[in-house]
């Protein structure tokens, strides 16, 4: 049944009035049911809590669940590429103007694109991937402002954990992508690259897009972390910086035919060499 503005007007008057809305994981709460902390604050913050044993050892529960939940859900992704970018920006900023031409170029190129669901230049994002035919994919977290996911993804999760949706953003991604953003990308991208540096991930590349907006903090990385000692000169080559969409996939699609090599090359001499020793164990 269609329903109209036009409908009963005793129903109306009896639907509860429109208020505040939170989403905690798969849980919607409205009005009087809305809580000012999160799930991450409780977890985090154990001043006060005199039973926080049995509390915490039932939340180790509740965050296994939302790994298994996105593990399930994300587990046949197509190749994929993280997204980043901030929540602030304007539908027709520079960045939202770039996000939504990444979205369809990765869509054309194959890959899925995974973003945190929210509004920005993740919607731009989702928009241009799901626009161009590929699978939009949102992974959004419960924050003490409601976002909630935006209406070009396909494929959503709400998680109530920081921790949980990031392992999520890098264990299904073949690269990321970074436009500009706030402390939340920031945040994501020295997580990316911390990890590639340090081997907890399969080295892959990470995009800088949007030159002007990034050149301010590479100068620093360059005059300070490099010139004191703090990281290697080598480790700026982790980056690719660019303001040609194209140019990213180009380089994105490279890095992965070249992993893939790479790996051919590996698994041929793991082959080689177990067949040498299988002929001298038989000449012995």
């Amino acid at each position: 049944m269609a329903f109209t503005n036009g409908g009963n007007r005793a129903d109306d008057e009896q639907r509860p009035a429109a208020g505040p809305e939170r989403h905690r994981g798969p849980v919607t709460l409205r009005r009087d049911a809305t809580k000012e902390t999160t799930a991450d604050q409780w977890l985090l913050d154990s001043r006060g809590r005199a039973d926080w044993k049995q509390k915490d050892a039932w939340r180790a529960l509740r965050i296994l669940s939302e790994f298994v939940e996105g593990f399930d859900s994300l587990a046949d992704l197509p190749p994929a590429v993280s997204v980043f970018g901030s929540a602030r920006s304007k539908p027709d900023s520079p960045e939202c103007e770039l996000a939504e031409a990444l979205g369809g170029a990765l869509a054309r190129a194959g890959y899925a694109v995974i973003t945190g669901g929210g509004p920005g230049v993740m919607a731009a994002a989702n928009r241009g991937a799901a626009d161009a035919g590929g699978l939009s994919v949102g992974l959004g977290v419960e924050l003490p402002f409601e976002q909630g996911l935006n209406d070009w993804v396909d494929l959503g999760i709400d998680f109530r954990y920081f921790f949980v949706r990031k392992t999520m953003f890098v264990k299904y991604a073949q690269a990321f992508v970074v436009l500009p953003g706030g402390f939340g990308t920031m945040d994501e991208l020295f997580e990316a690259l911390t990890l590639v540096q340090t081997g907890k991930v399969t080295r892959f590349p990470v995009v800088l897009l949007g030159a002007a907006y990034w050149r301010g903090l590479l100068d620093w990385i360059q005059e300070t972390m490099v010139s004191e000692g703090k990281i290697s000169p080598d480790d700026l080559d982790l980056v690719c910086v660019t303001d040609d969409v194209d140019e990213a996939v180009r380089h994105i699609v490279a890095a992965d035919a070249a992993l893939v090599a790479a790996q051919a090359a590996a698994a041929q001499a793991q082959q080689a060499a177990r067949e040498s020793a299988a002929a001298w164990q038989r000449e012995a």
